[in-house]
């Protein structure tokens, strides 16, 4: 996949007319402008993809916008001193909505076990609520950062009308649900013994799709209309933000200075899951984007790989204090889900070392003693 993801990515560069692009996105920000209680909504976490959105659109088109972040619970101390700077240093709106948490602890078992990935109320939630808040304001502009095309197959630069890249409900049910829906996901933790209100479950339901085409609502990705590189972004928040990185769980400094998933300090966990299950993870996936943009060689990249990836985080134990699941039960769930000829070695002794921070991340013990 990442072979075709290269190819499309020089495709990029080479065939689309960007200026155009530019001249659209122009048009799009000036039909929206001043006619709603905002212009526009752009989903934030403190990111640096949200955080360069954010910037460039105030900076190039001095707009109005509503921040709303989907709080999944595992926001980091870094990432929040940055959220507090900029919404002073831009002078901006902002809703930070935290769901249920107790709901949130029975989805992320639910899908771990069924899908082994842990993250289903992150995937649909981030999509999902900000766009219900649209149709709360009447904002039908909102704005997501990188599109689809830049980091998978689904879709590429011209998939949709234009060249947008539109977060619509096909596009959600494919790639946010992991093939389960919130009415699904009710029937599955809704129990006798402990029921759950379906209401709890709407912040990661799309909306109703009558009610957001009579809004009109559009939301688009801004990569759709400049050139979208992560490092460059990065530079840019940095210098006129001061948006600081961070330490990211299982993977060295040295080459993740461009801030990469460092929101979220179940991140390395999440990663973990991948390399048991695929043979690479998320120091592979820094490097492959450092090799494709020349930042380093495969041989160099290759080393590093070798060295960093696959080696279990700290945060797994929070992981299951959360979900209540013994470490060898994790094992057995995942075991059922590897991709061969890949053959993981659950009794590797190699750990990360701790972030700075690991201290302070939410513990919750439920496992038997």
């Amino acid at each position: 996949m990442e072979f075709v993801i290269f190819v499309r990515h020089q495709k990029k560069k080479e065939n689309i007319d960007w200026k155009k692009r530019k001249l659209l996105l122009d048009r799009i920000i000036e039909e929206n402008r001043g006619k709603y209680a905002y212009d526009c909504i752009i989903p934030f976490s403190g990111g640096k993809d949200s955080v360069f959105q954010l910037n460039y659109l105030m900076k190039e088109y001095k707009i109005k916008p509503l921040l709303v972040r989907f709080n999944h619970g595992f926001i980091r101390k870094t990432i929040q001193e940055n959220v507090d700077k900029i919404l002073k240093k831009l002078g901006v709106d902002f809703i930070d909505f935290t769901p249920n948490w107790k709901i949130v602890k029975k989805v992320m078992l639910e899908s771990f076990r069924r899908k082994t990935d842990f993250c289903w109320h992150c995937h649909t939630g981030i999509y999902s609520y900000p766009i219900r808040l649209a149709l709360m304001h009447k904002v039908p502009l909102i704005f997501y950062g990188e599109p689809q095309a830049e980091f998978n197959t689904y879709y590429d630069y011209n998939t949709d009308a234009e060249g947008i890249d539109l977060e619509n409900e096909e596009r959600f049910n494919m790639i946010r649900t992991l093939g389960i829906t919130a009415e699904d996901m009710h029937g599955m933790i809704d129990t006798p013994e402990d029921p759950v209100d379906k209401r709890d479950l709407i912040p990661y339901t799309f909306p109703d799709i009558k009610e957001l085409e009579d809004l009109k609502y559009m939301p688009v990705a801004l990569g759709s209309f400049i050139p979208w590189d992560h490092h460059k972004n990065t530079e840019i928040i940095k210098k006129e933000l001061g948006w600081k990185i961070d330490e990211l769980e299982g993977v060295p400094s040295k080459i993740n200075q461009h801030g990469e998933k460092i929101e979220c300090f179940m991140q390395g966990t999440r990663d973990y899951i991948k390399f048991l299950k695929r043979g690479y993870s998320r120091v592979s996936q820094i490097n492959s984007l450092n090799v494709r943009n020349k930042r380093m060689s495969p041989d160099e990249a290759k080393q590093i790989n070798e060295k960093y990836d696959g080696r279990k985080p700290p945060s797994l134990d929070i992981f299951l204090e959360y979900v209540g699941l013994s470490e060898q039960e994790f094992n057995e769930i995942v075991d059922r889900t590897v991709i061969p000829p890949h053959e993981p070695n659950y009794k590797s002794n190699e750990i990360a070392p701790k972030t700075w921070d690991f201290d302070q991340w939410y513990r919750e013990d439920n496992k038997e003693k």
